[in-house]
C-alpha cells in the first residue's frame, strides 16, 4: 500500500468539534481535489474542495465543520494543494498522499459567453482514495452529511465511498457530474439510492432519467419520477442564470428566479466556473441551519450568481463572504 497519513489526527475533525471546543456539525466532502489549470494561472480546485471552502467561510461562526476525504500525489502540485487546504482552515485528517499517482489536474477552457469546458486526465491520485483511511475519518468525525459526486467514482475510489457511507450512516448529498467517457449506469443507480438530496442541471436531469429507465417528459415530471423511484427527499435542478427549482418527495415544488433581467446577469458574469459548487455549498448550509426550502433556494442562487462575477471558483479575499454572513445572521464577528 502506498499511502501516508497526513498530520492532523488531533485536529477538531477527529473529535467532531470546532476550534473553540463546541460540538460541530460535520460535513464530509468526498472526491476529486485537483489543480485547475486556467489559460493564465493555476489554482486549487475540484468540486469537493470548492464546496468545503465556501462552507468553511460561511459556516465557521455557526459550527459547520467541512472535512475533505481525498487523495493527492507526493509531488509539488500536491504540496501546493495541501498548503491551500490548510490556508483555508480546513482539517487535513482525510487528505491522503499517494506515491504512485500524480496530483489531479483539470485544464479549463473559457469561452466568450463566460462558459467553460474541462479536460480531466485519468489515473490521478484522487482516483485511488483508500477505503480504510476514509472509513477511519468517518468514524472520527461522525458527520451529519456526506457530499459526493459521480465523477469521483470513475475508478478505484468507489469502495472508499461505499465504506464511508456504510460506516457513518450520514445523509447523502449527490452532486451529479456526468463527464464522458466516465459515465456508468451502475454507478449512477447506486448513487441515487444513497442520497437524500440530488443536484443536477436540466440537461443532466433528462440524461439521468433516460439512463435509469424513467423515460422522457417535462422536467418537473421527471423529477417526481426520480424522487419516487429512489426515495430521494429533494431533487434540486439548476438552470444557470435562469434560476433553479426544487422538487420535494411530498410533491411540493419551489422555484427561484434571477433578481435582475437575465441579459444583465449574463453581461456581468466573468466566468461560471464553480457556480454549481457555490450553489451546493449554500444549499447544504441551509440544511444544517434549518432554513425553509424557498429561502435556501433563493440564497443558494444569489450566492452562485455572485461567484460568477469573480474569476474562478474561489474568491481571492475572505471579504467576499462578509455581506452574506451578515445578511444571513451567521455570526460575522467570529470570522477572521
Amino acid at each position: 500500500m502506498f499511502y501516508d497519513k497526513l498530520p492532523g489526527a488531533n485536529s477538531p475533525a477527529s473529535a467532531g468539534q470546532t476550534a473553540e471546543g463546541n460540538l460541530a456539525t460535520c460535513i464530509l466532502l468526498f472526491g476529486e481535489v485537483l489543480v485547475d489549470c486556467f489559460p493564465d494561472r493555476e489554482v486549487a480546485g475540484g468540486a469537493p474542495l470548492n464546496v468545503a471552502h465556501h462552507l468553511a467561510r460561511l459556516g465557521q461562526g455557526v459550527g459547520v465543520l467541512p472535512v475533505l476525504v481525498t487523495r493527492i500525489g507526493k509531488d509539488e502540485p500536491g504540496q501546493r494543494l495541501l498548503e491551500s487546504i490548510q490556508a483555508a482552515g480546513l482539517p487535513v485528517d482525510g487528505v491522503q498522499q499517494d506515491c504512485l499517482h500524480p496530483t489531479g489536474t483539470a485544464r479549463i477552457a473559457l469561452d466568450a459567453s463566460a462558459g467553460h469546458r474541462f479536460e480531466i486526465a485519468p489515473d490521478q491520485a484522487w482516483d485511488f482514495i483508500h477505503a480504510d483511511m476514509a472509513r477511519l475519518v468517518g468514524l472520527m468525525s461522525r458527520p451529519q452529511w456526506i457530499y459526493f459526486g459521480t465523477l469521483a467514482q470513475r475508478a478505484a475510489s468507489r469502495p472508499a465511498l461505499r465504506s464511508l457511507l456504510q460506516t457513518t450512516r450520514a445523509k447523502g448529498f449527490l452532486d451529479v457530474n456526468l463527464r464522458d467517457p466516465w459515465v456508468r449506469k451502475d454507478v449512477l443507480r447506486w448513487s441515487l439510492g444513497k442520497t437524500e438530496i440530488v443536484k443536477m442541471n436540466e440537461a443532466e436531469l433528462h440524461r439521468v432519467a433516460h439512463m435509469v429507465g424513467l423515460g422522457s417528459g417535462a422536467p418537473r415530471e421527471l423529477a417526481r419520477r426520480l424522487s419516487h423511484a429512489y426515495d430521494i427527499r429533494n431533487v434540486l435542478v439548476t438552470q444557470g442564470e435562469q434560476g433553479a427549482w426544487l422538487q420535494t418527495a411530498d410533491g411540493a415544488c419551489f422555484q427561484t428566479h434571477p433578481a435582475q433581467p437575465v441579459a444583465d446577469v449574463a453581461s456581468e458574469a466573468v466566468d461560471s466556473v464553480g457556480a454549481g459548487d457555490a450553489f451546493a455549498a449554500v444549499f447544504l448550509l441551509g440544511q444544517t441551519q434549518g432554513w425553509p426550502p424557498q429561502l435556501t433556494l433563493d440564497r443558494a442562487h444569489q450566492f452562485a450568481g455572485q461567484i460568477c462575477r469573480v474569476r474562478g471558483a474561489i474568491p481571492d479575499s475572505t471579504d467576499f463572504y462578509r455581506p452574506f454572513i451578515k445578511a444571513w445572521d451567521l455570526a460575522m464577528e467570529r470570522v477572521t
